[in-house]
């Protein structure tokens, strides 16, 4: 294992896109974990972002909320001048396929623009070194960090067989994917022109907790309790790798703390599933769980035309992350499966705020 870097110097860290459904889980890990720190949530609140998710950290000292665009440099200078950053994580993206393929544009102002517009100001805060932009720095501190986390679409998509490495080449086949592509190359291009300090994570599919409903295991979840169809598109054998998002979160404070600058790591689950499958191991545990005979919910199987361009299967070789720092999962996909599934049973308000668009309110009952 590494040795581990220090950001004892780092106080103030901006964590953008905390509201949403993986940043949530990111801000909670940094704002228990350093209560020495200022942790300021930075959102837009579009529909994926919901403070909801973090009712639990709204009286924490060290925590605090920002609502800014990334797209709008005047709300982001706002914020960086009150604050001065010493770090910035950086999950702020439009992420739902679909909706990239309806609507490629804004893929492109959130995912590119943004990154960009926080980069220019990273670059115009920062002091920034041209000669050390990557690994050790003077007593074994970083100055600033910029940790930009991505995802395992910018690979493109695999066959029946491999794997996806840090050193695999972009292909990505998708709006979505080529803008997180994109904004890939602007942040180790800033690195290597400008001297900025990054790491680049790209990690697989996410399910848990908070977890909005238009993806796949909670869209599922929500049906199966509404008795209505479960969506499977094609053949259902499209093939994803899974990554419980807790497990996510600690492996961004772990690379955030101990990775070397100018490194990228992918974060996989290590669990390949096809999304038929997928379906009817949540079929089989929320009947159990509710008390349904064996197999009650197939029947809302339905079949819809595939979506263009889908990649056929996606798998992440995470062996780096592991050799290097030690980093694994801590369940399997059916133990973590089981976990979300829990969650959504026990949170059913937070699931009907969500599909009503009561939670789109909860940030004018608490912070107007």
């Amino acid at each position: 294992m590494q040795k581990e870097i220090s950001n004892s110097c780092m106080k103030n860290i901006i964590i953008t896109g905390g509201a949403g459904f993986i940043g949530s889980h990111v801000v909670r890990q940094f704002v228990i974990n350093h209560p020495e720190a200022k942790i300021i949530n930075l959102d837009a609140l579009t529909y994926a972002g919901n403070l909801e998710n973090l009712k639990d950290l709204e009286n924490e000292p060290n925590y605090v909320f920002e609502k800014a665009d990334i797209t709008n440099t005047e709300e982001l200078r706002r914020v960086f001048e009150k604050y001065r950053p010493d770090a910035i994580i950086h999950l702020a993206a439009e992420s739902h396929v679909d909706r990239s393929i309806t609507d490629p544009n804004a893929f492109i102002s959130t995912n590119v623009i943004g990154t960009a517009n926080l980069l220019n100001l990273a670059r115009e805060f920062w002091t920034l070194n041209p000669d050390h932009t990557h690994g050790n720095f003077p007593e074994g501190k970083r100055d600033y960090l910029f940790y930009h986390v991505s995802t395992d679409e910018v690979y493109g998509s695999l066959g029946k067989t491999g794997f996806f490495l840090e050193t695999t080449a972009y292909d990505p086949q998708s709006p979505y994917s080529a803008s997180k592509a994109a904004s890939d190359h602007l942040v180790r291009a800033y690195g290597n022109t400008y001297g900025m300090p990054f790491i680049v994570s790209n990690c697989s599919n996410n399910y848990g907790p908070n977890h909005f409903p238009e993806k796949l295991i909670p869209l599922c979840i929500s049906n199966i309790l509404n008795e209505k169809p479960l969506p499977i598109y094609g053949d259902g054998k499209y093939t994803r790798d899974w990554l419980f998002v807790i497990d996510h979160a600690k492996a961004i404070h772990q690379i955030f703390h101990e990775a070397k600058t100018g490194e990228t790591y992918n974060i996989g689950g290590f669990n390949e599933w096809t999304n038929i499958d997928l379906v009817k191991e949540l079929i089989k545990q929320m009947d159990e769980k509710l008390g349904n005979p064996e197999g009650h919910s197939e029947k809302l199987i339905t079949y819809v035309k595939d979506r263009p361009g889908h990649d056929l299967r996606y798998a992440i070789d995470a062996s780096k992350l592991n050799k290097e720092l030690g980093w694994k999962p801590s369940v399997t996909f059916e133990e973590g499966l089981g976990k979300t599934i829990d969650w959504f049973l026990d949170n059913k308000e937070w699931l009907e705020h969500v599909t009503s668009g009561d939670y789109q309110k909860y940030y004018d009952k608490q912070y107007s």
